[in-house]
Parts: C-alpha cells; structure tokens; sequence
C-alpha cells in the first residue's frame, strides 16, 4: 500500500515548533523545488511531511495563504516582457546581449502587453523536422491584442510529429503560464490555450491534461489522438482527454475536404463529448465544420474562432471533476491530489455543500488519492462525510495544516491553494 504523502506526517517523532522564520524558509524550499523529477517530489514531500505537523485555525490559514501567495510570486522565473523573440533558458547574457541570439526554449511575446485581461497560448503546427512559433503568432497575434489577451507563441522543444507532447515541450508550455503569472498581472481564471493543425492537437491534449488551468480551449484543424478498431477506422481518441474536459469549453474547427488532417478524428472526438455531456453533464463544446476550406485557417480567421469564448471564465472549483490521469507528474487536479496517479484510471468526483459530503469514485486501486479542501468548498469546522464507490472512508472534522497549503501552493494559483486533505485509500 502506498504511504499517503499528506499523513505521513503523523508517524513522524513529535519535534519543538519551528518559529515563523524557520517555516517561512521551509516554505521558500517546497516552492522552489521542480517536483516533476524523482528527486525533486522526494525532497519536497520530505519537507510537507514536517509542514504537516502545523495545525492551522481559520485565521492562521488566512495569513499563511497570504504569505505564501508572496512567495510563490518570486519562487520562479519571470518572462522577458517586451514583443518579440525570447529564450526561456538563454545563453549567456554576455554571449548574446539583451535579446539573445540563441538558447533553448524559444517563444514569441505578443498580443496586449500593456495591462492584459488573461493570457493566451498560442501553438503552432508542424510535423517531423518543421515547426515554426512565428507561424502561430501570424494567426493568433491580432486576435490576442483584440480580445485584451498577452500572447505567447513558444516552440515546441523537438519537431516531431507529436511536439507538443513530446520532449518536455507540455513542461515548457506549463512553465510559461506560471512565469507568465509572475510577469503580468491577469486573472487566471482567463487562460486559454489555441493552434492550428498540430498547434490544435496541442490544444486538445494540454488542455485535456490541464484542464484545471485553462478557461477555454480552441483549436482548429487539429485532433486529438485517435484509437483504430479492428478494421482500421478511426473509433475513438486517446485517454485522458474528453473526461478531463468536463469543465472546459473547448470550440473546434474543421473543415470538411482537409487533407492534412482529415476530419473523422475530430468528429469523432465531437460524439465522445456529446456522450459524455449525457453521462456527466456539463462539457461546454461547439464542432464547428465548414465545407471546402483545405487546411486553411477558419473563416473569419482565428479570431472568429476564439470569440466564442470571449468573456467565459474558468471555473478551477467546480462540484463535480471527471478525471482521467495519463501523467505521473501531474498529480493535482481541480481539487483532487494523487500520489501515484494510476494511468487511465477513471475518477469521478462530486462535492455536495448541503450534507458536507464528498463522494467519489474509482474504477480501479484509488491507493494514494486524496480530497483536497477549505472552507471555501465545505465547511471544515462541520463534520465531514467521504465515501468511495458508496463505502465511507472518513468522517469528522478536517484538519487545516500548512503542510496541504505548502504542497498546493506550489503551483503559484490561490484558486488551487487548499488547506486540508483526506486520503481515500
């Protein structure tokens, strides 16, 4: 059985309290850790377990949910704020100037620099060998700067057929929203994610993965990646994909004669959202198709496309989460963590505020799976109820500690900053 990360706390020698200075300099650690690497999680769950140990009032959550929101403000890189070409990790200033010649992480700044409403990533196509970001800052920069949005175009790391999950590129884009946060001030409940051909396949899957993080998804003449059956027809898509988008509007574009990526993939993908809308509700989504436009850019360029989800808001607490993880390293979801997400697992999850009662469900081991909570969600100072697959698995009250708001604080993203968890299993 795997040791829950959140309460292995509890088998831990009581120690003396640290003094406010002594956590404030655990905290600056856990921020500043990169947990995706082995390494990295060990060392960070080594100092949440001794954060854990600090029980927290309502007011003392208050305060250290303000601290550390300072903190994970300056714990990462910013962005280079001007337009233009840029390298996330650059070569030496002394080698290359201001701007810089070379270095690895290209991205292009674009769009409404100057006091921006939210943020948009913009993907661009490609394939084995070819890729340009300044191709997807050609389609989406007017776009950006009209709808109030700043603009990165990044690059995928290595061009491959699949470059936006590939090599670290769906790491770097992640990076580039939380630098992002620390560079401008918009509201992160309007993030959004477009490309074109692969740039859309981009869409569909990072925004799939990170559903939590976007506000809207809008991709055009790209799929995601479809399932053959046994006759060689196109019968479904990728797990960890239409699950997750639950909560996410995403607006498709597809033009019926296109070639390079032919439209079954994507109307397939439509009736995979349709019948999910009818099991789980929710699933916010238009497929648009047009008849004889190639493999261009829709009509009214991507602009038409990305103006219908002008002014939708993302929603990072929903009461209900569908959740299926493909990634070890993205552990936290809406308001679910994972120690060990289990691949392909499917979990649904659903807050009822009325009875104080959480329930969930797991087709499968659930071991190292947590609710994450505050008394934005529940009322933690009532009894709690959480039950998998219909058995009870806790009841009580929930225990705030600055070990969970460390741990979710990580993310530099107060709407995803929680303060209590129960292990399911």
């Amino acid at each position: 059985m795997i040791l829950s990360l959140f309460a292995c706390f509890a088998a831990l020698p009581q120690a003396p309290t640290p003094s406010p200075k002594e956590l404030e300099a655990k905290l600056e650690s856990v921020l500043a850790l990169d947990t995706r690497s082995a390494e990295g999680f060990a060392a960070s769950n080594a100092l949440i377990a001794e954060l854990a140990a600090v029980e927290l009032d309502a007011a003392q959550e208050k305060a250290w949910r303000a601290k550390l929101a300072k903190l994970a403000a300056k714990s990462g890189p910013q962005l280079e704020a001007d337009s233009g070409q840029h390298w996330f990790w650059p070569a030496e200033k002394a080698a290359r100037g201001k701007q810089g010649a070379s270095g690895r992480g290209l991205y292009i700044v674009g769009g409404a620099t100057k006091k921006p409403k939210g943020l948009l990533i913009g993907m661009h196509g490609g394939g084995a060998g070819s890729g340009d970001a300044w191709t997807a800052h050609g389609a989406l920069d007017d776009a950006a700067r009209s709808l109030g949005l700043v603009a990165l175009f990044p690059e995928v790391l290595e061009k491959t057929e699949r470059g936006w999950t590939d090599s670290g590129s769906e790491e770097f884009v992640l990076d580039l929203v939380e630098a992002a946060a620390r560079t401008w001030k918009f509201d992160r409940n309007h993030v959004y994610f477009s490309g074109h051909s692969m740039g859309g396949y981009g869409t569909w899957m990072l925004g799939a993965h990170h559903a939590d993080v976007v506000a809207g998804l809008a991709a055009s003449a790209g799929a995601p990646t479809p399932v053959f059956g046994p006759a060689g027809s196109e019968t479904d898509i990728e797990r960890g994909i239409v699950p997750n988008l639950r909560n996410v509007p995403i607006r498709i574009y597809q033009s019926d004669n296109d070639r390079n990526v032919p439209p079954l993939a994507n109307r397939v993908a439509a009736k995979k959202l349709e019948e999910a809308r009818a099991r789980w509700g929710g699933y916010d989504f238009e497929y648009w198709e047009v008849p004889g436009r190639a493999h261009e850019l829709p009509p009214g360029g991507m602009l038409a496309l990305l103006e219908k989800l002008e002014g939708k808001p993302r929603q990072p607490r929903p009461n209900k989460i569908v959740w299926q993880p493909t990634l070890a390293w993205k552990r936290h979801f809406y308001w679910l963590w994972w120690d060990a997400p289990r691949s392909g697992a499917l979990v649904e999850a659903e807050l009822d505020a009325a009875t104080n009662e959480v329930r969930v469900t797991c087709d499968g081991d659930a071991a190292g799976l947590h609710v994450l909570l505050d008394d934005e969600l529940l009322d933690l100072d009532r009894e709690l109820v959480v039950k998998l697959n219909g058995t009870e698995v806790f009841r009580g009250l929930a225990r705030r500690n600055l070990g969970v708001l460390a741990r979710t604080a990580q993310r530099n993203d107060s709407a995803l900053t929680f303060s209590a968890s129960i292990v399911l299993r």
